[in-house]
């Protein structure tokens, strides 16, 4: 049916080569690769000519959905036989192997690559410089950093941020703030992702203080806080069980310009108060979110409902229960068996009953969209 489709473009003088592309992303999408290669070699077919920049595209799909291996095959079979890779093809089969952690391949594509005669630039080292740093090889990430340096790159602030965030998560704080202290004498505008992977850096060694005096730091150059500034410092003291401190800054938010509450923030909160058994509190974060207009996900319904059962507040757990089944949230079957386990031993088989059904229908409700 697509192909006919196709003809029919082609006869009106509308088939263009994103046709084609839109086709491989959706079947690669759908985990069709065989059909998402069939749909860039038809191309010929119709009479458009295969360039390089087409087969780039190709890669990228695979990659961007997560089918790094056939990419590798796709990527070895073309250049044996019509296109001769450039830097970009490189870069995409690198970002592929660095999402999906394998460092092993993300190496031999990177010597490959210069044994071609491509030298890496800031993109290829931002790309490596982030999957090292995903597998905790911080020396290695540094060791390019300054590898980076000796060829006089500019290194982007987004390695900056990927170095300053890894760092600080491993406490290797000064080494961080090192960093830190470079992105600010690199040329690059302060950047509130980088200024959050400092608060962030602070906060994973407990330093409150400075991450609260960065804060202040971002205000005064006009770039930030914002939500996710909260959010990772909610998180750090949601961990370290500072309940009240966590709580107080939570209701500094709204205040704070550009600081509203996400969704995040709230699933940071409800998960903060059911741990400490306050469900009127949990509950009352959660009709401040509804007020708001933001939408509660699975795991956010998961975690209230549980608590719930937990408590035996059975009619409050039933109550958000539906209200997850009003939205249309498939509920997981571990948390429906633990409502459904409650209301049982509760002697509430009916209610039990009711609610299979209601599960029941919705299963059976098409997914649109």
């Amino acid at each position: 049916m697509i192909w006919s489709l196709v003809n029919d473009m082609k006869l009106k003088g509308l088939l263009n080569k994103d046709t084609f592309a839109l086709i491989a992303r959706r079947y690669a999408r759908a985990r069709k690769v065989k059909e998402a290669i069939d749909a860039f070699e038809k191309m010929e077919n119709f009479g458009l000519k295969l360039e390089l920049s087409d087969f780039n595209r190709l890669i990228d799909v695979l990659c961007k959905s997560r089918h790094v291996e056939s990419t590798q095959q796709v990527f070895d079979k073309m250049r044996k036989r019509r296109f001769v890779p450039d830097i970009k093809s490189f870069t995409i089969l690198l970002e592929g192997w660095g999402q999906v952690q394998n460092l092993l391949k993300l190496d031999e594509v990177y010597r490959e690559m210069r044994d071609e005669g491509f030298e890496p630039d800031v993109v290829t080292y931002g790309i490596i410089t982030n999957t090292y740093c995903k597998a905790k090889r911080y020396d290695d990430a540094i060791e390019l950093f300054q590898e980076m340096m000796s060829k006089n790159f500019k290194p982007s602030p987004h390695i900056f941020c990927t170095l300053i965030t890894g760092l600080g998560s491993e406490k290797r704080l000064n080494e961080a703030l090192k960093f830190f202290e470079l992105s600010k004498v690199s040329g690059f505008a302060p950047e509130a992702p980088t200024y959050n992977a400092v608060v962030g850096a602070y906060c994973c060694s407990m330093r409150m203080f400075d991450a609260y005096r960065i804060v202040d730091e971002m205000r005064k150059c006009g770039v930030g806080p914002n939500s996710r500034t909260y959010d990772i410092i909610l998180h750090h003291l949601v961990k370290a069980r500072r309940t009240e401190e966590a709580y107080s800054l939570f209701q500094k938010m709204s205040s704070d310009q550009g600081c509203e509450p996400t969704v995040s923030t709230y699933e940071i909160m409800v998960r903060m108060f059911c741990n400490v058994d306050r469900m009127d509190m949990a509950m009352r974060i959660w009709d401040q979110m509804k007020a708001k207009g933001v939408l509660p996900g699975m795991h956010m319904f998961s975690t209230l409902i549980n608590s719930l059962c937990h408590e035996n507040m059975l009619d409050d757990a039933c109550k958000y229960f539906q209200e997850m089944l009003d939205v249309g949230i498939r509920p997981p079957a571990q948390m429906s068996s633990n409502l459904m386990r409650s209301l049982t031993d509760e002697g509430r088989e009916d209610t039990a009953q009711v609610l299979v059904q209601k599960i029941e229908k919705l299963r059976k409700t098409p997914l649109v969209g």
